[in-house]
């Protein structure tokens, strides 16, 4: 049997210093470009809002494809429209080098004629398509936050790693939209994050659950991330729950649980899913959160052999490269609890979360 390697998600001072972070405290620079391009680096910057009537807008900046991480820097950009009634707009955008920039002070990326830029606190996000476009601003309305170093790292040496830093938690977007010949304005509540690595994650992690949410007054950012087999499936949670514009806590006491329930498997994918995920938590100050994520239906199924091309496709099935993404769709309930007892519920009507499974289809329970 193979020896397990160590993975770990720092919060010691000698990680901070050495990653040149500030504890508690986000800086511009941390939303700039922080990779070089090189083999097996990948990075993204990523946008969604949603919208009172149900309309849902994603849009991601991509350095190279997620699932090419070993191929050269190769700019593209998406944008996904759903609207209230479940139907699907989207398009992918690809440009050169040379007719893209990353900057590495700040976050000021462009790709072609889409753009995003800002500084934790405003972002101005355009995405420019044959089909579609969207002119947007963000506005936070809780302060940029990172999971304690932001890093999780696999490997004795922590050679490897994972970064993310959600750069407005939750905050205000305004969207001018244009898609199949019509023009929307837009007002709701939006989202930005900015990932990268310096290795497939198809080879660090078996799978994750993440979400995000605004309930009523509260706003929740949630992920269960599952090491891959080489790591002992170890379990990293990454968790903030804030009320109004403060932040209540975050996974860094360690006081998290993570609870699904409703176990299928999905029959596009193949893939074990639980209909409903649950999460318990404890602040600093002793009180006591459930949220809960209840599926109503589906917005997304990928395999991600079906975007290889014929050749690699044939490559990836004979390797067992079973890599899926599944995005949901359903309400997000949290409730206050008091000596075991629920004193508040809220409940959003419209809450989107997903499902990323690189791995084996449940091998993490053998």
């Amino acid at each position: 049997m193979s020896r397990i390697q160590a993975s770990v998600h720092p919060d010691d001072d000698l990680h901070y210093e050495k990653m040149g972070l500030k504890k508690g405290q986000v800086e511009i620079w941390e939303d700039g470009m922080r990779t070089d391009g090189s083999k097996g680096t990948y990075e993204w910057w990523y946008f969604d809002s949603h919208y009172p009537d149900g309309t849902k807008l994603v849009i991601f900046f991509f350095s190279k494809s997620p699932i090419a991480v070993d191929g050269p820097v190769k700019p593209m950009t998406t944008m996904e429209l759903t609207l209230a009634d479940g139907t699907k707009y989207s398009e992918e955008v690809h440009a050169t080098i040379a007719d893209s920039y990353y900057a590495r002070e700040r976050c000021d990326v462009r790709i072609g004629e889409s753009s995003i830029s800002g500084d934790l606190k405003h972002y101005d996000i355009t995405f420019k398509g044959k089909t579609m476009e969207a002119t947007v601003t963000l506005d936070g309305t809780i302060p940029a936050w990172r999971s304690q170093t932001g890093s999780i790292f696999f490997g004795d040496n922590e050679e490897y790693y994972f970064a993310w830093l959600p750069a407005i938690p939750e905050g205000k977007a305004v969207a001018d939209v244009k898609y199949d010949g019509k023009e929307v304005h837009l007002e709701g509540s939006g989202y930005h994050d900015h990932n990268w690595g310096n290795i497939s994650m198809l080879k660090l992690m078996h799978h994750w659950y993440w979400g995000r949410a605004k309930i009523g007054d509260y706003k929740v950012i949630s992920s269960w991330i599952t090491g891959e087999k080489k790591y002992g499936y170890k379990e990293f949670d990454v968790f903030m729950l804030a009320k109004g514009d403060r932040i209540l806590g975050d996974n860094s006491n360690h006081t998290l649980k993570f609870l699904p329930c409703e176990e299928y498997t999905d029959q596009h994918t193949g893939k074990p899913v639980y209909g409903k995920v649950v999460y318990e938590y404890t602040t600093e100050a002793g009180e006591n959160y459930r949220i809960i994520y209840d599926r109503k239906g589906d917005i997304a199924k990928q395999n991600f052999i079906d975007l290889l091309p014929g050749v690699v496709r044939l490559g990836a099935k004979l390797i067992g490269f079973e890599g899926s993404y599944l995005r949901f769709e359903g309400t997000a309930t949290i409730e206050k609890l008091e000596g075991g007892e629920v004193v508040e519920t809220v409940t959003e009507p419209s809450a989107v979360w997903e499902l990323m499974y690189f791995g084996k289809a449940g091998a993490d329970k053998n």
